[in-house]
């Protein structure tokens, strides 16, 4: 399912985002790495990306406040949250702003995995 599909991954911790694209590289999908949503959608127009992996909290723009500019300027881009947060409340509205999944981190890497594939799968019936 790897071959071909490229996910940007969005997370203000370094360490998180070499490992996530550590983990994606090795399991055969390409990834671009930004330490921020404003650095993500700068880039986001040139880029063809299958899938995003984002986080929640981030300074500036949050996971959530990307979603809703994804969803305003009607990307359809599957994206899937990883994060720390715990809230129902943020969870719910992340869902409602159209995120395909939300996973808490610390995330064991089949259900990452798992997770992506089937947001790549749901976002090419679009």
């Amino acid at each position: 399912m790897s071959e071909n599909y490229c996910i940007a991954i969005v997370d203000d911790d370094e360490a998180i985002r070499e490992a996530l694209s550590d983990l994606l590289m090795v399991s055969g999908f390409s990834c671009i790495a930004y330490d921020g949503a404003a650095t993500f959608l700068a880039d986001y127009v040139a880029r063809g990306f299958s899938c995003l992996v984002t986080d929640v909290r981030m300074p500036g723009m949050s996971g959530i406040d990307l979603l809703a500019h994804l969803r305003d300027a009607n990307a359809f881009l599957p994206v899937v949250v990883l994060t720390s947060v715990l809230d129902d409340a943020t969870r719910t509205r992340a869902l409602a702003l159209g995120a395909h999944a939300w996973l808490t981190k610390p995330v064991a890497d089949d259900r990452l995995l798992a997770a992506i594939g089937s947001a790549i799968e749901a976002g090419s019936v679009q």
